[in-house]
């Protein structure tokens, strides 16, 4: 009889350990499913009740198609995604057809990567900066390690004298300024 009970004990213990093996190949199999899936990122996150972030908002934009393939291309979505907060100056497709014929194009080639970098991080800073706290003649540190200076003119709010703030949209890790020219680090 205490045969028989060892005998059972070691077949039900044999049979939990390959199923707990089985398990883990099974969520090894699917770690590596999501390390290998480009969307693992914290941008692959869905979520459809929270508010929007920079991107998502960005995204939903037809006047940002430019901004948003800039980002994309300059490998930023993840961390334009991120809990931040964010500040982005954002400039319109407009925007950027004011900059010389090609620019944009130049910029979006993969041997561009790093100088479309530096441009984008030339519009983030750190933190929350919404209109009301941004002052005349404040000079603001940018993520790519430039200043910005801000200027105030018949109730206008102007980057470097040549970005305006035409919008200011509230986000789930940040906000937008909405601007009517491309800033470009010195």
């Amino acid at each position: 009889m205490k045969n028989l009970n060892n005998l059972i004990i070691a077949a039900v213990l044999t049979g939990l350990l390959s199923c707990n093996s089985e398990s883990n190949k099974e969520n090894v199999a699917t770690s590596e499913a999501v390390v290998a899936d480009n969307t693992a990122g914290q941008s692959g996150v869905k979520d459809d009740e929270s508010a929007k972030n920079i991107v998502q908002v960005a995204s939903g934009s037809k006047d940002h198609t430019t901004l948003v393939a800039a980002v994309v291309a300059a490998d930023l979505v993840d961390v334009l995604s991120n809990a931040g907060p964010f500040t982005v100056f954002a400039p319109t497709n407009d925007a950027f057809n004011k900059l010389p014929a090609g620019t944009v194009e130049g910029l979006l080639k993969p041997e561009k990567k790093e100088a479309l970098q530096d441009i984008l991080q030339y519009h983030v800073i750190v933190g929350v900066m919404n209109e009301s706290i941004l002052q005349d003649g404040q000079s603001i540190g940018m993520v790519n390690g430039g200043n910005v200076t801000i200027s105030k003119k018949d109730g206008k709010t102007m980057i470097n004298g040549t970005a305006s703030i035409v919008a200011s949209i509230p986000t789930s890790n940040g906000v937008i300024h909405v601007i009517d020219s491309v800033l470009l680090p010195k």
